[in-house]
Parts: structure tokens; sequence; C-alpha cells
């Protein structure tokens, strides 16, 4: 009798932790009953084949499985503090996203005005309780996409149109030469700087600058425009893309692009805040977590392809990186010694330097 007591408080106890285990998963879930304002704000615009499309395409796959609203605020200015003020005043946005490295400062401002709101920057260096930044490792994917253009020139001249000469823009085209020189040692990246992340104008004019005074047959972009492809593309030049693939644009020219997925950070991060779990930081998310990667390619030959993957395989072992040394910049000066690498802090706030066979045309 007293064995089949214990046995019988056993299984109820057993159903016990069932239905406890049942109702916190209830609990988890239910965060998503009522419906969630989320504010995110970009430069540029949303359908822009770009940065701001990438951003827009992750959250519109998020919207009906997380309960979200969203409110989508295009060519918001850097001062952009009146901008999330009308967000979360008037609109009731629990979270805010912001998609520029020139948001920083009035992030910050609000993120300390507004402590019960939370923020989350693209591109961002700074954190806080209720704010984070994030990032990707797209240097890694730069390094790989200077791979495939290093394999592909034929006059070992290469350009790059970049928007303005931060750390982060500095980084991928360093990571990129980096890959060129890997596979051909005697090129030159010549580079040109637009002063715009989203207008075609400036970005086309970079383009001309650079094709027009130099043999170059493989051009490559940090800009949201799709200016310099278009150009390259009518003169039959290669192009190399950023932020999304847009082969399907210029099927003969388009080489191959680094390109990013923001769906599962903004699930996780957007799950977090919901569930009361969210604490500010710093994010450099690595390759491996699929944030980052080398977009298919047709053009790509079978050795140009082995030596990706190969490459690829180090980065995930994490038997190398792209900033080992030793390195030189472009006077000669050793950077980072042998057997040495830059720390992330380095990569993400020091760089203003550049590698050796990068030259400024402006």
């Amino acid at each position: 009798m007293k064995r089949l007591f214990l046995i019988a408080l056993i299984i109820l106890l057993a159903a016990m932790g069932g239905i406890l285990i049942i109702q916190r998963t209830q609990v988890d879930t239910d965060v998503t009953a009522q419906t969630t304002k989320v504010g995110i704000f970009t430069n540029g615009e949303f359908m822009d084949r770009s940065w701001g499309q990438t951003h827009y395409e992750a959250l519109e796959s998020l919207k009906e499985e997380l309960n979200l609203e969203i409110i989508y605020k295009e060519h918001a200015p850097g001062d952009c503090y009146a901008d999330i003020k009308e967000l979360i005043e008037k609109k009731g946005c629990r979270i805010i996203i912001g998609c520029s490295f020139d948001y920083g400062k009035a992030m910050q401002k609000a993120a300390a005005e507004y402590p019960h709101t939370y923020f989350l920057h693209a591109g961002g260096v700074y954190h806080q309780e209720n704010y984070s930044s994030f990032f990707g490792r797209m240097y890694q994917a730069r390094y790989l996409s200077g791979i495939v253009a290093g394999k592909k020139t034929k006059t070992g001249e290469l350009g790059f149109i970049a928007a303005f000469p931060n750390s982060q823009v500095i980084r991928g085209i360093n990571a990129f030469t980096l890959g060129v020189k890997s596979v051909r040692p005697d090129a030159v990246v010549h580079v040109s700087y637009c002063k715009s992340w989203t207008d075609d104008a400036p970005a086309l004019n970079s383009c001309l600058k650079l094709l027009d005074n130099f043999p170059i047959d493989v051009v490559a972009v940090h800009t949201n425009s799709m200016a310099p492809h278009q150009e390259a593309d009518s003169r039959g030049v290669w192009s190399v893309g950023y932020h999304r693939d847009n082969r399907d644009l210029f099927p003969n020219t388009y080489l191959v692009a680094c390109v990013w997925d923001w769906q599962i950070y903004y699930r996780e991060q957007i799950l977090n805040c919901l569930q009361g779990k969210f604490h500010g930081r710093q994010d450099w998310i690595d390759k491996e977590k699929g944030m980052v990667s080398l977009s298919p390619s047709p053009h790509l030959d079978m050795d140009t392809a082995i030596l990706v993957r190969e490459a690829s395989e180090k980065f995930n072992s994490r038997g190398f990186d792209v900033f080992y040394g030793p390195i030189k910049d472009n006077q000669g000066q050793l950077r980072i010694n042998a057997g040495e690498s830059m720390s992330d802090d380095e990569m993400l706030n020091g760089f203003d330097w550049y590698v050796e066979g990068v030259t400024v045309e402006d």
C-alpha cells in the first residue's frame, strides 16, 4: 500500500511539473499576444534593393510570427531625435531601430530619455542597458569577394566606390584588397569617396572618375546606390555588390555580392525585449551564424570556388582571420606584426589607414 502511494505521488509530481512547463511555455508565447509597435528609420528608402531593403525584408518576414506593427521612416536625417520622439510618444513604439551609423548621437540621447524603450542600432558602436549596437563580420565576406575579384581581373586594377572614410568602410576596403592580393599580389585597388550613403549622382561621379582614368575591369561598392553597377554594366565591367544580391538586374556583369540577412538577429532581439530579457551590448556577429555571406554566382570557375570555400572554412574554424600579420599599410609601414592580429576594438573604432595596394584618388 505504501509503495502504491509513493508511485501515485511521483506520478502526481511529474504531472504538476509538466503543467508548470506548459504554463511557462504559454507565458513565453503570450508575449506576442498583443501587437508590438516597432519604429525603424533609415537615411534612404526601404525598397532600395540595397541596405534599406535587407532590413525591410527581415522585419516583414517576422511581422506575423511576432505580431508586430512596423512603422517605417525613410530619409531620416542624421540628427533624427525628433523622429525618434515622434515614434515613441505619438506612435507608441516600444522598440526603435536605427539603420545608419550617423544616428548614434540622436539614439543615445533618446535612450537616456526613454529608459523603458529598447533601441537597436545597426552599424553603431555604443551600448547601454536599453541600447544595443549590432553588425556582422562583413569584412570576412569582403575578403572572399576580393578573392573572386582578384581571380577575375585581367588588368590587375580594380575600383572601389565608397561613401565615407570611417572605420566600417575602411575595414571593408582593406579586407577586399587583401582578398584580391591573396590571389593577385601585384593588384591595385583605386578608391573614390562619393560622400553619400544613398545618392546616385555622387556615386556615379565617383565611378566615372575611376573608370575614365584607370584600366579598371572590376569595381566594388560601399554605397546603397545602383548607379555604379549600371555604369559598369554599360561598359562591360564586372561589379561586386553589397548589402543585397542584385544579379537579376545585371546578369552579365554582376560578379558576386556581400549580403546581409538580419532575420535571425531581429527575431532573437525582439523576443528578448518582449520577454524582459534584453541586455544592451555591442554585438559583432560571426560569419558562420548566417548574418553575412557571399552570394552564389554563375561567373565563378571551379578554381575560384575552391579558394573561396577554403578561406571560408578557415574563418569558421577560427584558424584564420583577415587582419592577421604581417600586414603593411600603403605607405610601406608595418602595421600588424607576424603572428599578431587586430583586436575587435581596433577594427571597429580605429581603422584609419589603408593596406598595401590601396590608392585613394580624391
